[in-house]
């Protein structure tokens, strides 16, 4: 069983995830850490608990969200798991991040590539690629449905969406995705964002101004 813990990184205030189980063994998602205190504390945080990294994940590839591969590849030895079509966008974060006036060192080694259908598997633990393009043109969500969870990147957030005015960005695309594939999943799920607080699946329906009928 999945044990989810968040941590909030960068003065963009992402959301990075480590998702680990009972033989201690993870999955690094969207590692925002800009910091050196950052990494420091996540650092620690694997340490303290005894866990062991096996694989690193990106929903998509826009620079907040990739701030800590290049850490995460030297400090654990992973390589990154993309789609496709997040190649682009990865390749691109560098100079946005100068824009942003946030340089960085991107990550430069082997990509492994995944796709819709495809399942991350740890141990006996599973998450299924859910394919939801539109805030960015390859990006996934991670979805357990065993416990009932998705980790949702940027697409839907509570009571907001993922922007759409970025390169590669589409609204007709994100609510398309969301509608078809978050939408799907059982009212009950827990969506774990990007930014801000986790939301519901069900609550979302209600009360998502860009999304209520």
């Amino acid at each position: 069983m999945f044990t989810v813990k968040a941590f909030t990184f960068s003065p963009i205030q992402e959301n990075s995830y480590l998702l680990y189980n009972e033989k201690g063994h993870a999955l690094i998602i969207d590692p925002g850490c800009y910091f050196e205190e950052e990494r420091e504390e996540f650092g620690l945080f694997v340490q303290q608990n005894k866990l062991k990294p096996e694989m690193l994940l990106n929903t998509h590839c826009h620079l907040d969200h990739v701030f800590g591969n290049k850490w995460m590849h030297e400090t654990y030895d992973l390589l990154l798991h993309i789609h496709p079509n997040e190649k682009q966008v990865l390749d691109f974060a560098p100079a946005s991040g100068l824009m942003w006036s946030l340089p960085f060192d991107n990550y430069n080694a082997e990509l492994k590539y995944i796709k819709e259908g495809d399942d991350i598997l740890l141990d006996d633990d599973r998450l299924q690629i859910l394919f939801a393009p539109g805030h960015s043109p390859g990006h996934v969500c991670f979805y357990c449905k065993e416990q009932g969870f998705v980790i949702g990147g940027d697409v839907l957030f509570r009571e907001s969406i993922g922007r759409t005015d970025l390169p590669g960005g589409n609204f007709e695309t994100l609510i398309n995705s969301i509608k078809t594939q978050l939408f799907s999943l059982p009212d009950e799920t827990i969506v774990y964002s990007g930014h801000g607080p986790a939301t519901t699946i069900g609550h979302e329906k209600k009360h998502n101004p860009f999304l209520i009928e």
